[in-house]
């Protein structure tokens, strides 16, 4: 799950679907396409807003992997998300979701457990999920049995903790 990168608000007349990165963003979207890059994360399948900052961020991150750009995910709630997310077809071991807040934190939330290694960064996820965020879940059952609690988290970086790396 990976929030869109820092948008810019210079232009107030622009719609907030039309709003690219900031120059704060644009930044972090190298260092979170290195991160990407050093962690061998590849998804098979990217699920993006149509937002023009999350698919600038996606187009920055280049996770590889199919990608798809979907009105829905714009305004999508949480339980949207879940739903589409069981749509993903069986067989697909990885998914990556650039989307907005408040959904991105609350997702995460919804489908951790709260015990594991990591239990302590969800405790950070909690506080704050910010701009640029990229929290990796894991779980063992099929899309379609995506259920609240079932997946753990098993890594979360922030791009302002992944300058000091």
């Amino acid at each position: 799950m990976l929030r869109h990168a820092k948008s810019s608000w210079d232009d107030p007349a622009q719609r907030d679907h039309d709003r690219p990165l900031a120059p704060r963003g644009k930044r972090a979207v190298k260092l979170l396409a290195e991160y990407v890059e050093r962690n061998a994360i590849e998804p098979e399948l990217v699920l993006c807003s149509t937002a023009r900052r999350t698919q600038d961020t996606l187009a920055g991150v280049s996770p590889g992997g199919e990608a798809l750009i979907e009105p829905e995910l714009y305004t999508a709630t949480v339980g949207e998300l879940i739903e589409r997310l069981r749509r993903v077809p069986a067989g697909l071991g990885s998914v990556m979701v650039i989307g907005h807040n408040p959904t991105m934190q609350m997702l995460v939330l919804r489908l951790s457990r709260d015990h594991g290694p990591l239990a302590d960064r969800l405790a950070d996820v909690r506080r704050k999920f910010p701009t640029g965020a990229l929290a990796t879940l894991t779980f063992a059952n099929e899309w379609s049995e995506l259920a609240p609690s079932c997946a753990e988290l098993s890594d979360y970086v922030r791009p302002k903790a992944l300058q000091y790396q």
